[in-house]
This record gives C-alpha cells, sequence and structure tokens, in this order.
C-alpha cells in the first residue's frame, strides 16, 4: 500500500478516535415519549432501562406501574407498585393503589393490612375516608364470616368444613393465630387432607413459630399426597431435614409410616442401629403389614433405600452421598451403581455420570444393562475426547426436477474443560445435473462442491449451539459456471432445535411441536447472514407392528427465511403439510419425509422468478456418530 494512502487512513483513525462518543438518548424521556403515543411496551421496555441504571427512583416505579395497568398486566404493575411504597413509604397515594391491586389480585390479607395502616396513619381527610372504606368492604364480610363459623363450631366441635371455613376467614383478615390453630383442628378431624398441613405451616411460620411450621411441611412431604408434598417441599426448601425435625413432625403426625421409615433409615445410614430399630419397632406394634420385609437385612441395603428415597424426594446432593457410602460397603451392587449414573446426570456432572453407567452396562441383570446402555450411548458423544459424525440429506424437489445433496463428515476433538471442540469436517454440497446460468438461487442450489474446513463448536445448551469454521470451497464439477474454482470459505453461525410433546420415535401417539431455528454466516455469498427458521406441528402414531414398526409423523410445516443483503433468493415464507416416517429396525437417526410447499417470494426486485411457487420435497436423513 502506498505510504500517501497509509498516511490518510492514519489521520482519519485518528481523527474519528478523537471525537466524543455521541451521548446515548435518554430512556426515561423516550419512555414519556412511548406513552404519550400509547405505544406502551415500549414504554415499559424503556422505564425498565431507566431503572436499571437508577433502580431507586420511586416515581419512576410509579409510572412503570401505571404503564403497565394500561397494557393489562396488573400482577407486574401490583409488584411496582410495592417497590415504590419501599421507596416512599409516605406516598399514600402509591399505597392506595398497591392495596386496591391486591384486593383484585387475590391478595386480601396484604390488601387490608395496607388499608388499615393508611386509614391509621392518613392526614389528607380523603385518602383517609377512601382507606376507611375500602377497609371496610374488606373487613366487614371477613369479621361477620368468622363470627358466624364460631357460633357453629360452638354448637358442633367436630365440624370440619366449619374449622377450615374459619381458619381462611381468620387468614384473609390477618389474624394468623386463629387460622393457625384451625387448620391444625380441621386436619386432625380429616388427616388425609395434607393441603391443610401445608396451610397450617404457613400461617405457624408467619407467627413466628418456624419449628412447628417446619414440622408440619415434612409430614406434608412424606404424607402420600403428591400436590401437598410439593407444596410442602417448597415451602421447606432444598435441604434435607435433620434428625429432630424429623422427630418433631412425628410427634406431629405419629401415624405418617412413610414418616417413620424415613428417619429409620436415614438412623441407619448415621449408625445408630438401636434408634432405627426402635423407629421400626414402633410401625410393627402399630400393626402395620410388611414392616418386617421392609426392614433392610445388611447396612448398606438401609443406605441403599435412603438414597433412592432422597432420589425420589429431589434431594440429589443426599441421594449423592448415600449412594455412594452404598457402594462402598457393596461395590457389585449394580442398582446402586446405576443410581450413580442417574443421580450424577442430574447434578450436570456427566463425565462422573458416564464412567457408572459403563460400569452399570455389565450387570448380570439385563434390565439393568439395557438401561444404562441406553443413558452410556446417550452420553459419550458429549464426553469422548475424539468423535466421529457424518449426516447426509439427499432431497428431490419437483420445482427444480432435481435431486439435492448435503452432507458433512466431522471429526471433533474435545479441548479439555474448555466449552468447545475442535474440528475438521468436509462438507458436500450439490445436485444431480448442472443447472443454467442464471440469478443467485441457481448458484446456490448448485455448488457442487466440496469444502474441507477446520471449526469450532460449543456443545449444545438449552437447545443452542454456537459454531464458526474456515476451510477451501473447490468445485467438483468443471462446468459449474458463476464461482470460481476454488476459493476461501468462511462460515459460522447458530443452531438451535427444541421439541416438545411426542417426537418421532416416541412409543405412544401424541401431538408434538419442534422448531429449529439457523442463523448463519456465508462468506461465499457476498458476506451474506442467512436466517433459516423452521417451525412443524402435528401428531405423531405410534408404531404400527402389523407394517413392520412403522411410525409416521404427520405435521404442518411453516418456514420463514431471511437474510441480512436483502437478496430476493434468501427471503421467503413457506407453509405446507407433509408427513415424516421411519420403520423400527432402522437406525434411529434415519428417517424419510414427503413435505408438499406452498412458498411466496418476499422480494421481487431482480427476481426472474414469479412470486408464488409449489413445490413437492421428498428426501432422506441419515446420520450417524460414535
Amino acid at each position: 500500500m502506498p505510504r500517501r494512502l497509509l498516511l490518510v487512513f492514519f489521520l482519519a483513525g485518528a481523527a474519528l478516535s478523537a471525537q466524543a462518543p455521541a451521548q446515548r438518548p435518554d430512556p426515561l424521556a423516550l419512555a414519556y415519549d412511548a406513552l404519550r403515543e400509547r405505544r406502551y411496551q415500549t414504554a415499559i421496555s424503556l422505564f425498565e432501562e431507566a431503572l436499571r441504571q437508577a433502580p431507586d427512583r420511586a416515581s419512576v416505579r410509579k409510572d412503570l406501574a401505571y404503564t403497565l395497568l394500561k397494557a393489562g398486566e396488573r400482577e407486574a404493575a401490583r409488584k411496582q407498585f410495592a417497590e415504590a411504597m419501599r421507596l416512599d413509604p409516605e406516598d399514600l397515594h402509591t399505597a392506595l393503589e398497591y392495596a386496591f391491586l391486591c384486593h383484585e389480585t387475590g391478595k386480601t390479607a396484604e390488601a387490608r393490612r395496607i388499608f388499615d395502616r393508611v386509614r391509621n396513619t392518613a392526614t389528607d381527610a380523603q385518602i383517609r375516608s377512601t382507606a376507611q372504606t375500602a377497609f371496610e368492604n374488606i373487613d366487614r364480610p371477613l369479621r361477620e364470616g368468622i363470627e358466624r363459623w364460631i357460633h357453629a363450631l360452638a354448637a358442633n366441635p367436630d365440624d370440619f368444613n366449619a374449622h377450615r371455613e374459619l381458619a381462611q376467614l381468620a387468614e384473609a383478615r390477618g389474624d394468623l393465630e386463629l387460622a393457625a390453630r384451625h387448620y391444625l383442628l380441621a386436619w386432625r378431624l380429616r388427616p388425609s387432607q395434607r393441603s391443610l398441613l401445608v396451610d397450617y405451616g404457613r400461617a405457624a411460620f408467619a407467627t413466628g413459630q418456624p419449628e412447628a411450621a417446619r414440622a408440619a411441611w415434612i409430614a406434608a412431604i412424606w404424607g402420600g399426597e403428591p400436590r401437598a408434598a410439593e407444596a410442602a417441599r417448597k415451602l421447606f426448601g432444598s435441604r434435607y431435614p435433620f434428625v429432630y425435625e424429623f422427630r418433631q413432625a412425628l410427634e406431629l403426625d405419629p401415624a405418617n409410616a412413610a414418616l417413620r421409615k424415613e428417619l429409620a433409615y436415614l438412623l441407619a445410614a448415621m449408625g445408630r442401629e438401636h434408634e432405627a430399630q426402635a423407629e421400626l419397632a414402633k410401625l410393627t406394634e402399630a400393626g402395620e403389614e410388611g414392616v418386617r420385609a421392609a426392614q433392610p437385612a445388611r447396612h448398606s441395603s438401609r443406605i441403599r433405600e435412603l438414597a433412592l428415597k432422597s432420589y425420589q424426594a429431589g434431594y440429589l446432593k443426599d441421594a449423592l452421598k448415600y449412594s455412594l457410602a452404598a457402594q462402598e460397603e457393596d461395590p457389585l451392587d449394580f442398582e446402586v451403581i446405576l443410581q450413580l449414573g442417574w443421580t450424577y446426570n442430574l447434578l450436570g456432572q456427566d463425565d462422573q455420570a458416564i464412567r457408572w453407567f459403563r460400569l452399570a452396562r455389565k450387570s448380570p441383570n439385563p434390565s439393568i444393562a439395557a438401561q444404562a446402555g441406553r443413558a452410556y450411548r446417550a452420553l459419550r458423544p458429549s464426553q469422548a475426547r475424539i468423535r466421529v459424525s457424518a449426516w447426509m440429506f439427499p432431497v428431490y424437489s419437483s420445482r427444480w426436477q432435481d435431486v439435492f445433496g448435503y452432507g458433512q463428515w466431522k471429526t471433533e476433538w474435545k479441548l479439555g474443560a474448555l466449552p468447545a471442540r475442535l474440528y475438521f469436517s468436509t462438507r458436500v454440497v450439490g445436485n444431480g445435473r448442472e443447472l443454467s446460468a442464471g440469478p443467485p438461487p441457481h448458484q446456490l442450489l448448485s455448488e457442487s462442491a466440496l469444502i474441507p474446513a477446520v471449526g469450532l463448536s460449543t456443545g449444545y445448551w438449552h437447545g443452542a449451539m454456537l459454531w464458526a469454521e474456515a476451510g477451501v470451497a473447490t468445485k467438483y464439477r468443471s462446468e459449474t459456471r458463476g464461482l470460481p474454482r476454488r476459493r476461501a470459505d468462511f462460515r459460522g453461525g447458530l443452531a438451535f432445535f427444541k421439541g416438545f410433546g411426542r417426537l418421532l420415535g416416541a412409543t405412544q401417539s401424541g401431538p408434538y411441536v419442534e422448531t429449529n431455528t439457523d442463523v448463519v454466516y456465508l462468506s461465499q455469498f457476498e458476506r451474506n447472514v442467512v436466517l433459516y427458521y423452521q417451525n412443524r406441528a402435528g401428531y405423531t402414531l405410534r408404531p404400527w407392528a402389523a407394517l413392520g414398526g412403522l411410525q409416521t409423523q404427520w405435521f404442518m410445516a411453516t418456514h420463514l427465511i431471511t437474510d441480512s443483503r436483502r437478496q430476493y433468493w434468501a427471503n421467503a415464507v413457506e407453509a405446507g403439510p407433509g408427513v415424516r416416517f421411519r420403520w423400527s429396525r432402522m437406525p434411529p437417526n434415519w428417517l424419510f419425509s414427503v413435505n408438499w410447499i406452498r412458498g411466496r417470494y418476499q422480494l421481487m426486485e431482480n427476481n426472474p422468478n414469479e412470486r408464488m411457487y409449489n413445490d413437492l420435497r421428498v428426501g432422506f436423513w441419515c446420520s450417524f456418530q460414535r
């Protein structure tokens, strides 16, 4: 490059770097502009941006809350009013707004409390009057209902409905001690309704009785009612209970056999054999059938049972600790070995999980070996130091009356603990016959090239994966026109896949939804960035044994293609029905597809094709990975 040209670039860069950066528009000013124009969602986003810069501005939180109300988001508005009230406790107008929203969204006790505070502290007569009226409108029916149920209980102390209704009204009125007392009485009348234990624990905790609350929640967790157990687990927390907490729960619920067994297993795992036997003896004295069979014959069996219980309850760290202890006691217990694999897998430690799955594959029990084998094969590609994969997708297009082929072979190396892999690959892009020289879509579909490359790719995270590669595209057909024989090829992007429901391969019939998104940078197409967004929604039919295990998947597909350079060939929308099918004897990653498409170009400038088009696409997908 000539020295004069270098000097020009140097001076231009110096001049640009000397300029002060442009002042960024104030998001708050833009938010009020959007609010005046009734662009509520835009205003909400701008208010939130302004609050990220200055989170302690109560006035901005109020304006955001009012905007959320205009947009119909009442619960979000309530949260913003609550935060504004916390920042400025003297703003009673905000307190009233918050209280009214609490009442409208079902938080009656909180609404009553705020109205009560405002009516007793406000100096403004109008505010005080509004709060007094609102308070009475809430409090009067609660007060009268409580009195009515108290009279009913005086006549019939064992009226379950009266205790429950009284407890609910008392909790809504803020009388939590009364609520806790009657939730507990209602549960004692109907011990099978474990949800009342959850309610009792909530009210007891609010009145400063955390131990009583935790005892109630522990009893509900091991009470056999799934919904109550889940609600209690959320309130109790993720940790495993202590021995004294189990004992407090049994004082509350002594007939809870599952809870007493759990305590016995815990005591046995801690080496407190006599106490464990005493707890199991209490079950025997209570006449429970099968208690003797449930008593572990060996110390390792008790630990294994405790590990399984912890796993089922969601206490994964405890499950891991007990499973490791059980495996040390009996190194050939393949059920424990398999359990360790699942536990490590759920904890996100797949490098450890695959080791235990590999061991569990050697189990003499066919069921354990089969489960471990499937898990090992599923995890191995992500954990292997070196892995090889390949895919191929030939597809016939009636629109172009030709067969197009796409494929890739890839060898990857794991880079230690880094979240990326180095790989070498060769791509193949071609078609059955040469298309005549013409516009870019013909060139795009007829590269007829081999593309060796080196690249980096990340693992999948929530269905997304990043990749980038650099290579050289070499045409393998001399008659291909419009492109040089050999050229540098740089590409990369984001790939995303997510599926829900009965996906292909499911053993049961049912609906499903799949979405694929690919954002790809392609240097050879004028450094273009292309977005290809695909959705499929349909119904999967379970395999038909009479037809050799044929499984079909009927769907409606929608495609959106767009790009950064606004090329006509890369801007279209497509939709149409289709079917995918495979036989059970085929490898799991092989399938056929037939899809009829109705498409529409979004851009017609320099476009030699008609705007609307039809296409029947018949394809075959196959891949493998080792």
